[in-house]
């Protein structure tokens, strides 16, 4: 789990995400070029992107660190599992 101020921080982007998303909506209600609407969708993608890599640099270095550090060979394997598993979705 991340820390309080990781906490934050990763709250107030999704925030500022969510914003992003309400002004696609807008741009497609109001028929703004197709272009300048993709280009915030990239955006929006982007700033997603971030926080993803936010979340998983702090999951590695909690959960992860955690389970390396316990010696607990199944609680290892259980985090390399997780983490494989995400990988493999990200590919599809």
């Amino acid at each position: 789990m991340p820390g309080q101020n990781e906490k934050i921080g990763i709250l107030n982007r999704l925030r500022r995400i969510e914003g992003q998303v309400r002004g696609v909506a807008q741009m497609l209600e109001q028929d703004r070029y197709c272009i300048d609407i993709l280009h915030q969708i990239q955006a929006v993608k982007a700033a997603l992107g971030k926080v993803e890599d936010q979340v998983l640099a702090n999951h590695a270095a909690s959960c992860v660190n955690e389970a390396i550090a316990s010696g607990d060979p199944l609680a290892q394997r259980e985090q390399f599992a997780e983490l494989v598993d995400l990988f493999g979705k990200v590919k599809r």
